[in-house]
């Protein structure tokens, strides 16, 4: 019972099907990694200058740790 579901399931996920769950979750995952981006940016910018100051950040460098905190560094 366990071969046939797992033949099942390769099928799945072979066909277009498949590659419709696939791009549904890579769209899924962008959508928070978007969220994760704007948030941080949001917070980010929501700080003094001095607050900035004390944790080592610019303002020039929000948008850059924004998308390293969604993407990752290259």
């Amino acid at each position: 019972m366990a071969a046939i579901a797992q033949t099942h399931n390769a099928a799945a996920t072979s066909g277009i099907a498949g590659r419709l769950m696939a791009a549904i979750q890579h769209m899924q995952e962008n959508r928070a990694r978007r969220v994760i981006y704007r948030q941080t940016v949001r917070e980010l910018n929501a700080l003094t200058n001095r607050d900035l100051a004390d944790l080592g950040i610019s303002r020039a460098m929000i948008t850059r740790l924004a998308h390293e905190a969604a993407w990752g560094s290259k």
